[in-house]
């Protein structure tokens, strides 16, 4: 373990340290937050009458449309001369959501992430390399922190370019990598492409999140890498990564309960349920000083996995998520809706308003590609209007979301009508790979 006193630690002393730093986050974001103002006095709720973990129950949630409306800095519970770093992630309209960080929240991400590299077995002795992107995503520059906390050698490398990954990887000597799953196994392929095996370098763990993955993608990143493969979690809006991650036990994420609160409740109901039962992931940041949040519906389904771990921490773990309540897609760690597809369409010439996103499988990785209608009056059989259009439509797509998504252009009514709800996702990855 990185911090034993904490992660070990009695349940009558968390939840006594829960409690206490609950009530002063409470009043911090009443004094200085209008939004959470607004909220506690609608619901008639006041922060000095907080006696127990369980009165939590009776707090107002929140959700990202909050964090929408106050755009950017409104939801800040810090003065600005106080904020070090920004970071923010896409929401369902384009509109960014905006998280702020003081000195102190970036030193206690720095241990968060030190922990989560500790679960997966690394040591000062450790060469870390960072495939994650770097940005105003989180998790390239949080696992970095992390790295660096714990002693770790740590190579910064982000995203792309992936024969040089490779290349880095042997000659660097690289123990644990950070990554993307998909991509974890793109650079196994590409390794044996060039004649390398990644099992015969030093490489022993991974670090694997921002996008869900399954038991059978960890079966194939621990025969194809040789690695001790570990999921983490997190999302920006909490804190980044950094909010719960696996142990070598690889069963459950352990949630770092002395900095946030973990419900599971009902989505429909909105009331907790035991533990043992699935439900929506709702946290509540208790050690954040520039934008905490009072119990924010992730949408993430979950469940608390009841009893003690093998590995020694006391803290609560919880499964793998399921899946969302939203339909919220995550492509290579970036969070995209189809309504954010729509509305890049429809401010486009020559296109209906009809489109499908198809996800399938290209060899290990998800492979998304858009299918458009063309208009009724534009000429399908023009070759070159046709490819003009399509590199517009792609072009605008990938600054909207700042990310490229494959995109194909199909003939007036080719889409399947719904009389219902439109079908906006086609899911063929358990159909095969291409």
């Amino acid at each position: 373990m990185f911090q034993p006193d904490f992660e070990a630690m009695s349940r009558d002393e968390l939840e006594a340290l829960q409690l206490e730093r609950l009530r002063a986050t409470l009043t911090r974001v009443y004094e200085n937050v209008p939004t959470y103002r607004e909220k506690f006095d609608t619901a008639g709720f006041r922060p000095d009458a907080l006696s127990s973990l369980t009165d939590l129950a009776t707090v107002p949630f929140t959700v990202k449309d909050d964090l929408r409306a106050a755009y950017p800095y409104g939801m800040f519970a810090a003065p600005m001369r106080e904020i070090v770093r920004v970071h923010s992630s896409s929401g369902t309209t384009g509109q960014v959501t905006v998280v702020g960080y003081t000195r102190g929240d970036i030193e206690r991400w720095g241990d968060l992430m030190a922990r989560t590299l500790a679960c997966a077995g690394a040591t000062p002795d450790d060469v870390v390399q960072i495939s994650y992107g770097y940005g105003l995503f989180t998790g390239g520059l949080g696992v970095h922190y992390g790295s660096e906390r714990l002693g770790c050698v740590t190579i910064p490398i982000s995203g792309g370019n992936t024969k040089r990954q490779v290349q880095v990887m042997k000659d660097f000597g690289v123990t644990i990598l950070a990554a993307t799953p998909s991509y974890a196994l793109l650079l196994g392929e590409t390794a044996l492409e060039m004649g390398i095996d990644v099992r015969d370098l030093p490489l022993r763990a991974g670090v694997f999140g921002a996008e869900p993955w399954s038991e059978n993608m960890r079966t194939q990143l621990e025969e194809t890498l040789g690695v001790l493969a570990i999921d983490i979690y997190g999302l920006s809006e909490v804190l980044g990564p950094g909010v719960a991650a696996e142990c070598s036990e690889k069963h459950g994420l352990h949630v770092n309960e002395d900095h946030f609160i973990i419900e599971i409740v009902d989505p429909e109901t909105l009331q907790p349920v035991p533990d043992g039962e699935m439900g929506e992931v709702v946290f509540t940041t208790i050690t954040k000083e520039g934008i905490p949040v009072i119990r924010y519906r992730t949408r993430d389904i979950s469940r608390i996995i009841p009893g003690p771990c093998a590995c020694g921490r006391t803290f609560r773990r919880m499964q793998r998520v399921s899946g969302r309540t939203d339909d919220m897609l995550i492509i290579r760690g970036v969070n995209v809706f189809p309504s954010q597809i729509e509305q890049v369409l429809t401010g486009i010439p020559g296109v209906a308003p009809h489109y499908q996103v198809v996800l399938s499988k290209h060899g290990s990785l998800d492979h998304v590609e858009v299918h458009v209608e063309v208009g009724p009056d534009f000429a399908f059989d023009e070759i070159r209007a046709l490819e003009k259009l399509q590199r517009r439509v792609s072009a605008e797509i990938a600054s909207a979301l700042a990310i490229s998504i494959g995109v194909k252009l199909v003939e007036p009514k080719s889409i399947q009508r719904s009389e219902g709800k439109a079908k906006r996702v086609l899911d063929l990855r358990n159909e095969g790979s291409v």
